[in-house]
């Protein structure tokens, strides 16, 4: 059975789940049912929303947390890729193409990005377009442009392991 733990962030309410010990999904509950259910607080869970808090909060930079996302071996390598993008930094699809292997699929990058089912945690928001704007988020760019401001304020940050 997948758990499902929600969060209130500064970016609205969140909803984390977890399957087997791993997380599946990350959301943002304007773009999915907002609903309470039987689901039962795991350890995963509470250990995401706490690691969620501290990044919000700008003291944790990296997320140590088991994931388990579905999607095609594409879009996994796509996400295993922005997951390797530093904290408080962004990197254009062409360069996210160019590191998968791929360098002539960009488009394709936008739709993985876009499919991503564990945003934050896989950054997908730290892809922007090659002229340096923001383009494309599934739940909308100004969220994108808040949890880039937030990384570029606490950059400089002490970080908890």
């Amino acid at each position: 059975m997948e758990n499902t733990k929600y969060c209130q962030t500064p970016v609205g309410m969140i909803g984390i789940s977890e399957y087997q010990n791993s997380i599946t999904k990350l959301f943002f509950c304007r773009s999915h049912i907002f609903r309470r259910s039987d689901s039962q607080e795991t350890p995963v869970l509470k250990e995401a929303a706490r690691q969620l808090a501290e990044y919000f909060s700008g003291r944790r930079k990296v997320f140590s947390l088991p994931l388990s996302p579905e999607g095609t071996e594409y879009q996994k390598n796509i996400w295993a890729v922005l997951r390797d993008i530093p904290y408080g930094e962004t990197r254009t699809y062409k360069q996210v193409a160019q590191a998968a292997g791929r360098p002539g699929s960009c488009r394709a990058v936008g739709t993985a990005c876009h499919r991503n089912p564990i945003a934050i945690l896989i950054p997908c928001h730290r892809v922007i377009g090659s002229n340096g704007g923001l383009v494309g988020y599934a739940v909308g760019l100004e969220i994108k442009k808040t949890l880039l401001d937030l990384e570029k304020c606490n950059h400089n940050l002490e970080v908890l392991e």
